[in-house]
């Protein structure tokens, strides 16, 4: 069975502005249910009212883009101005209904979408992973989401993140990473970063964007398995342990041996698996010379030395009792 070939840009936005006219509709708001794996964070404060106020004044002016859902409709691009026109009072808003949407598809037009309307410096840790994360994953699919790419990346506008300390090698890993990261302007290393950063729980990433975990810290963090990162939130959230890269390096290493637990989570977060140990052993002694001249021969032996030595210091201590060897 030949696979359904991908809808361009044109056909899924509507860029054309005849197929606009013909698709936009107005739909009740009570229509639309936000995107179930929405990874982005939406806008609060100052902005979100500077959104309500600017739709008061002017309406929507771009439409939302949804895809139908039972008897909804589901928004794809849109879920900032959907909940700005709901406070505003507005009952119904202009979409762009598209039709045969993947699951696929939706999360691509989510996360590209997103980067049209927002640099990408101005992103949380969190939204530059799932951004880069389905970015990554078109380019990795042979071909099958290149032109929908090629369409869009004219249209993104993405600030650098700077990360000079590797460039792009050979291997196909790295060749895909490198070109991920072109249209970011991001080094290879650091999209593998974001990459790995979206491997972990949401309440990691949360931890990660509020600088509650470096970044670095969260890319080790990642290689735990979610049963592992869960404990690693409960801990964190229980008792406020700073983390860092140190930590999560440990952490990451007892992993890989499958030796995390409960306890040796608790001992690494809270520092004292990293504090060097008191040596408990006793100061070395070195006897001198003219003593050892004193009680042996100069032909007796080191090991006849250290037996005679023995023999002696018991029975002083069991002669002066054993408290004194105690104290």
């Amino acid at each position: 069975m030949s696979e359904r070939k991908l809808m361009s840009l044109e056909d899924m936005f509507g860029e054309n502005s005849e197929e606009i006219n013909n698709e936009k509709e107005v739909i009740e708001i009570t229509k639309l249910e936000p995107f179930e794996k929405h990874p982005f964070k939406l806008y609060e404060g100052e902005r979100f009212e500077n959104m309500v106020r600017s739709i008061k004044e002017l309406g929507i002016i771009v439409p939302v883009i949804v895809r139908p859902k039972g008897e909804n409709y589901q928004i794809l691009s849109g879920h900032n101005r959907v909940n700005a026109a709901k406070k505003a009072g507005i009952n119904k808003v202009p979409v762009i209904i598209k039709d045969n949407i993947n699951d696929e598809e939706a999360m691509l037009i989510v996360t590209e979408t997103n980067l049209m309307q927002r640099s990408f410096s101005d992103m949380l840790h969190s939204e530059r992973a799932a951004s880069l994360t389905q970015h990554h994953k078109a380019l990795s699919a042979q071909g099958k989401r290149i032109d929908l790419l090629n369409d869009i990346k004219d249209m993104l506008k993405s600030d650098e993140i700077r990360d000079d300390t590797t460039s792009c090698h050979s291997g196909t890993k790295l060749r895909s990473n490198c070109e991920a990261g072109k249209t970011f302007n991001l080094s290879g290393r650091t999209v593998s970063r974001y990459l790995r950063v979206y491997q972990l729980i949401k309440e990691l990433k949360d931890k990660l964007d509020i600088e509650e975990i470096p970044l670095l810290g969260a890319v080790e963090l990642s290689y735990l398995n979610e049963v592992e990162q869960q404990l690693v939130d409960v801990i964190l959230s229980e008792h406020k342990f700073k983390v860092d890269v140190n930590k999560t390096k440990v952490l990451r290493d007892y992993s890989q041996k499958e030796k995390l637990d409960e306890v040796i989570v608790f001992s690494i977060l809270s520092g004292d698996y990293l504090k060097k140990k008191k040596s408990i052993k006793p100061t070395p002694i070195k006897l001198k010379p003219k003593l050892i001249s004193k009680y042996f021969k100069p032909e007796t032996k080191p090991p006849e030395i250290e037996e005679i030595i023995d023999k002696a210091l018991n029975l002083y201590f069991e002669t002066h009792g054993k408290e004194e060897l105690n104290e």
